[in-house]
């Protein structure tokens, strides 16, 4: 059995409750089940939930199994991703959930495989893809995207200031063959960022492998639609629980998270008119980091931000 930290567990599990425990047959949807940390505290706290996982890393669900064997028949794993939640409600025949739960971005232990090419600490194949079944590689990216197309993705997606530099530099790389792994591209963009910028804000390259992984993975996009896909299968009082490890990402459930919990009605009405009532309202205001504890236990705990909001109307 593989172990792992679950980033934010325990808070995580508070925040769902109410809703779980609202239900007699409450249904938890796992969007990202990543090895089965979450999952498998909640099926541990309540006998009488089912938890439906979802992840797109096949290598990640079969670990999960191997975790969660002894629940085989409460939790039902499914490879997909989470923009496909609605599809598979529909399939297990389930109209709506209790809880919806979703760990963003990359898993540890897609980190923590060396071959798969998301970390800029050692040497791998271009890779980056969470799905290893899609054609869509880092390494594609490098060898076929033009300069325009670089740039796009390095900006829009790593808000990278010397985008225009670092594409000159892959453009170069790739044509005298130098660009063939994680550490050749670390390096390239090293050298494409002045000296005095490298000193602060940690690795350089973290904002160009950042910016590959989004766009290997669609993961904006998917999120985009994820977000009120799942929102739209709350049950009454059904919760959703999102943790966001970096500033594109938290905008974006931010966004949907305004939206929903605030009233359609028009300006100056003396009261409230139901069918423009809010369907939903924050747990609370803003976003939750994690405990200095618990960053010091965990490093992948310094930059998530946690949000959490519950449909008090049908």
């Amino acid at each position: 059995m593989q172990v792992h930290k679950s980033v934010m567990l325990e808070r995580c599990i508070t925040l769902l409750t109410p809703a779980i425990e609202r239900n007699t047959n409450p249904i938890v949807v796992d969007a990202t089940l990543g090895l089965g940390g979450h999952s498998k505290a909640i099926l541990e706290k309540f006998p009488e939930v089912r938890i439906v996982g979802l992840d797109r890393d096949q290598s990640a669900i079969q670990i999960a199994k191997e975790n969660l064997q002894d629940f085989s028949e409460r939790i039902t794993i499914i490879h997909a991703v989470y923009n496909e939640i609605p599809a598979v409600l529909d399939t297990l025949g389930f109209k709506k959930v209790d809880g919806i739960l979703f760990d963003l971005g990359v898993s540890s232990l897609q980190l923590d495989q060396a071959d798969r090419g998301f970390s800029y600490s050692q040497a791998a194949p271009l890779d980056m893809r969470m799905d290893q079944s899609e054609p869509l590689s880092a390494a594609v990216i490098i060898n076929t995207y033009s300069k325009g197309e670089l740039i796009r993705v390095l900006r829009n997606y790593g808000e990278e200031k010397f985008a225009s530099k670092i594409a000159d530099n892959i453009i170069k790389a790739r044509n005298n063959g130098t660009l063939n792994n994680t550490n050749d591209l670390a390096e390239l963009v090293k050298t494409s960022i002045p000296a005095a910028t490298r000193r602060t804000g940690g690795n350089p390259a973290k904002r160009t492998f950042q910016a590959l992984r989004i766009e290997v993975n669609n993961e904006l996009k998917v999120l985009e639609a994820a977000i009120p896909a799942g929102l739209d299968r709350l049950a009454v009082d059904g919760r959703m629980v999102v943790m966001s490890f970096q500033s594109l990402e938290d905008r974006i459930v931010k966004r949907f998270f305004a939206d929903a919990s605030e009233s359609k009605s028009p300006r100056g009405l003396p009261v409230e008119m139901a069918e423009f009532a809010a369907k939903f309202k924050l747990v609370f205001r803003g976003s939750e980091s994690a405990s200095e504890i618990e960053i010091e236990n965990n490093s992948r705990a310094q930059s998530v931000k946690l949000r959490a909001i519950e449909r008090i109307a049908a």
